[in-house]
């Protein structure tokens, strides 16, 4: 009786060692230091030219007012970006700065990305 019960319990702790093997999290690969921006989160990329800029501002703006005030992150539901108060000429680069801005702020803080 001795030996069947030691037996069951020596299966028990494999099995339960090889459960929390199995059952552990692989470790977290580090983030390439490429696809990680230098600065806060919500700082323009250096690339961008002064209008684009301002639209990446912008769009950070809009997304965090659509995140405090609940509701669903959609670039084109902001008016800033259907009808942005800049030069025809300077339309282009600023929907392009507001939402790139929009998207960092929406993964930000809808999914807690940085």
């Amino acid at each position: 009786m001795k030996t069947s019960f030691g037996i069951a319990i020596a299966a028990t702790l494999v099995n339960g060692c090889l459960l929390a093997a199995f059952a552990a999290p692989a470790p977290a690969q580090p983030v390439p230091a490429a696809y990680m921006q230098q600065g806060p989160w919500d700082a323009p990329p250096p690339e961008l030219d002064e209008v684009s800029r301002r639209g990446f501002h912008d769009g950070v703006e809009g997304a965090r007012k659509d995140y405090g005030n609940h509701r669903r992150p959609d670039v084109n539901n902001r008016d800033e970006f259907r009808h942005p108060h800049v030069p025809e000429r300077d339309r282009e680069a600023y929907r392009h700065g507001f939402e790139r801005g929009y998207q960092v702020a929406v993964d930000h803080l809808y999914h807690g990305r940085l």
